[in-house]
């Protein structure tokens, strides 16, 4: 009896002493409280499938009563949002190409003549597919709207719609989640790789040691950040042969130009990390921070919900996040088959972080002490 006593005892003074360590720093009281309210209101806001913004434009060559009539019923959904009225079929490509439609509906020059003589009338919808569960919501938010007009001009069915999906033909959510994963899972690895290098040595007593050497901190930053990068570059492989052998998801882009992006992507990542690792007095903070940052990053990156579909607000936060623009620059390469040109953008943001974290980590390795 006395030996379960004193086995109880010593594992609540346990208990009592992790408790203490966890909760009796501010600072460490702060990490483990703030990360849950802040990201659970990313989820609440960020983190949605409802299609509440839906881009289109239309090319209605027939210009009847009848396409008139449709159109003013999608348009008076308050879901989709006329981006643009086409003249021609060559505008369709830079429509879809610079993401300003999600969709594009084509009614053709005898779409009433078809109506008024009983036949099927077909109408085309062209979905960008890069985001597949945002291009099905929608085209079936379509059929929902034609399904109902024809049910108001009790016809059997005069309407009927022809879908046609670029970059993702069949609409499969793997072509739109995979490629993006090259960066994200990536990421994660090189950031917390970077997070813990000066981390761990300012525990155990080397880094002081290190700090006083004739290495400059240029020196000690490139030592710490190159591992950390050909790491992130080596799981980038793996990940992207995968995705183009073994799911044969085929790439349309330029394996350089995928590699340049990532490159700058991960050495954005890289610099974030150390700047982490830097503030960090013990492995255990390194981690925290960590974990803290990770989820706004994925959830502000566009990997599962579009960033167009979150509140502005949150939208001008994603300029900061190097996982959106890593995404965006993966997903339109090897999906699109992009040029530098078309991607270029992405390369200013990336290039930003990296300008910023870098020396902001150089400087606080010499500054921030124990």
């Amino acid at each position: 009896m006395h030996a379960w006593i004193d086995y109880l005892a010593k594992t609540l003074a346990l208990i009592r002493k992790e408790l203490l360590a966890l909760l009796g720093d501010p600072s460490s009281r702060t990490l483990l409280f703030a990360p849950a309210l802040m990201q659970s209101l990313l989820f609440g806001y960020g983190a949605t499938y409802d299609l509440t913004n839906a881009p289109y434009a239309v090319l209605d060559q027939s210009r009847g009563a009848t396409s008139i009539e449709l159109l003013a019923r999608l348009d008076g959904t308050g879901v989709f949002k006329r981006a643009a009225t086409l003249t021609s079929s060559d505008q369709i490509a830079e429509l879809i190409d610079s993401g300003k439609a999600l969709l594009v509906i084509s009614i053709p020059t005898d779409f009433e003549t078809r109506l008024a003589s009983g036949q099927q009338a077909p109408l085309q919808v062209i979905l960008d597919g890069r985001n597949s569960s945002t291009a099905g919501l929608a085209a079936a938010y379509v059929g929902s709207i034609v399904a109902a007009y024809n049910q108001s001009l009790g016809n059997a069915a005069p309407l009927t719609i022809v879908r046609r999906a670029w970059f993702n033909p069949n609409l499969e959510s793997r072509w739109n989640l995979m490629p993006a994963l090259i960066a994200s899972l990536s990421m994660l690895q090189t950031l917390m790789l970077a997070a813990l290098s000066v981390a761990r040595e300012r525990e155990q007593g080397t880094f002081d040691q290190l700090l006083v050497t004739p290495l400059t901190p240029l020196q000690i930053l490139i030592g710490k950040a190159v591992p950390s990068i050909l790491v992130g570059l080596i799981q980038s492989t793996i990940i992207f042969l995968i995705i183009l052998f073994w799911f044969q998801i085929p790439m349309s882009g330029s394996v350089w130009l995928l590699y340049l992006g990532l490159l700058m992507f991960t050495v954005a990542s890289v610099g974030i990390g150390l700047s982490i690792s830097a503030v960090s007095l013990t492995m255990q903070q390194a981690m925290l921070y960590t974990f803290m940052l990770v989820m706004p990053l994925m959830l502000l990156s566009g990997l599962l919900t579009p960033v167009g579909n979150m509140p502005k607000v949150l939208q001008i936060a994603t300029y900061v996040n190097p996982l959106r623009f890593g995404i965006d620059l993966v997903r339109r390469v090897y999906l699109e088959g992009a040029g530098f040109g078309d991607v270029a953008f992405n390369f200013v943001p990336l290039l930003g972080v990296a300008v910023i974290t870098l020396p902001l980590a150089a400087w606080l390795f010499r500054h921030r002490l124990a």
